[in-house]
């Protein structure tokens, strides 16, 4: 049996932040998880050095679920963002050890394929309709099948989700935190518009999807909902905070549009309500922030019972060995709904190399072994780490939103 002999956390900012660790064995097998909580990566980091490691040293590393259950229990303080995206890295990376050591891909070893390849959905945005529909359009040609449209909200100088002019969208964008400002009656009036322009120009067979951000009260939300309908929309992303899962009752009694939420979720008990009372249709947490491939399975299926789907969150703050697991636990879930997938910058995939791949709007984790992602330790070790923090959002008259 193979036996940790090292647990390693790596720092690295090829652009943006990412926290890796690297378990080894004492027969030569390595395994990569990715840690990254964006805008607190350093407390993830400490937490796997100092608290982790240490406890790692000398175990076996197939057993994947014992060391889950005991960094889960053992440390008492259950649960959050920090905790849980440490056991995710341990988890994932216990993973990737198991798929070296059988020489077959982590998807094999969660039961084989369920389909061909997993649907992405790429990000269109703009300042205004016109650009983010020039955006789609060229989405489109790329072979995306689905496509999620953000627009800049007339009156508003900046919206979540749009690029700044000629840049890539990057929300982690500033030394201390950015403050930008919310008006939702604006948005609910332009929200509508964007999506009635959307479907005349890129007609019904391209799946559309729209991310709220946690900026509406379950009133406002059932509104937009509605507005919504006649577009036929994939989901409305993360329409209200959800810590308060009941919120979603009402949203559902008003709109028939598919309700998506959970990129923060750490647990599956932050989803419990919502599956259990089917108050949402897809279920979007993911493998770095809700405790590794192990804990998503669970996830994914107590959600199939109630007929949720999987729809995790695919943003640049996933590293590309985060991608990767993705891929694997999605291709092998039967009640996979898709994959949100923001490319990484060159840079990135160079400090990453990875084996998975996109075509006519699938990916797939390719059949290498374990994840089929590798680490460039010397290339990671030229980009250090940035502080950069998430934004804060004010509604016009100063009182602090959520972001």
């Amino acid at each position: 049996m193979p036996r940790i002999t090292a647990a390693r956390v790596i720092v690295t900012c090829p652009g943006r932040n990412f926290v890796t660790l690297k378990i080894e064995t004492d027969e030569g097998v390595y395994g990569l998880g990715d840690a990254t909580l964006n805008g607190r990566e350093l407390a993830v980091a400490s937490y796997l050095a100092d608290h982790v490691a240490p406890c790692l040293i000398g175990r076996d590393a197939h057993r994947i679920e014992d060391v889950w259950q005991y960094l889960y229990k053992g440390a008492y303080w259950r649960r959050g963002p920090v905790t849980m995206a440490a056991i995710a890295a341990v988890d994932t990376a216990l993973w990737d050890i198991k798929g070296k050591i059988a020489n077959l891909p982590v998807y094999q070893l969660l039961g084989g394929a369920s389909r061909e390849g997993c649907m992405v959905y790429g990000h269109a945005n703009g300042r205004d309709v016109e650009e983010t529909l020039d955006d789609a359009r060229r989405h489109v040609e790329q072979g995306y099948k689905a496509v999620r449209l953000q627009s800049g909200v007339p009156g508003l100088a900046a919206t979540y989700g749009v690029a700044k002019h000629g840049q890539r969208y990057e929300p982690a964008d500033g030394d201390l935190p950015t403050e930008s400002l919310w008006s939702t009656s604006k948005y609910l009036r332009s929200a509508p518009a964007l999506f009635e322009a959307g479907r005349e120009a890129l007609g019904w067979d391209v799946h559309l999807l729209h991310d709220v951000h946690h900026r509406l009260t379950p009133i406002e939300a059932a509104r937009l909902g509605k507005d919504m309908e006649p577009y036929r929309l994939f989901w409305i992303e993360d329409a209200v905070p959800a810590e308060n899962q009941a919120n979603f009752r009402l949203i559902r009694q008003h709109t028939t549009t598919p309700l998506a939420v959970g990129e923060v979720f750490n647990s599956i008990w932050d989803a419990k309500q919502l599956i259990e009372e089917q108050l949402i249709d897809y279920i979007r947490a993911t493998v770095v922030h809700a405790g590794g491939i192990t804990h998503l399975k669970r996830l994914a299926s107590f959600a199939a019972i109630h007929n949720v789907r999987t729809g995790c969150h695919g943003a640049t703050d996933l590293s590309p060995v985060c991608m990767a697991a993705a891929l694997h636990f999605g291709l092998s879930v039967a009640n996979f709904g898709i994959q949100e997938l923001m490319p990484h910058t060159a840079e990135t995939d160079a400090v990453f190399p990875h084996g998975y791949s996109f075509a006519d709007g699938l990916m797939h984790p390719g059949d290498g072994p374990g994840l089929g992602v590798d680490i460039d330790e010397t290339l990671a070790a030229r980009y250090e780490y940035k502080r950069a923090y998430l934004p804060v959002n004010r509604l016009e008259d100063g009182t602090v939103w959520d972001w």
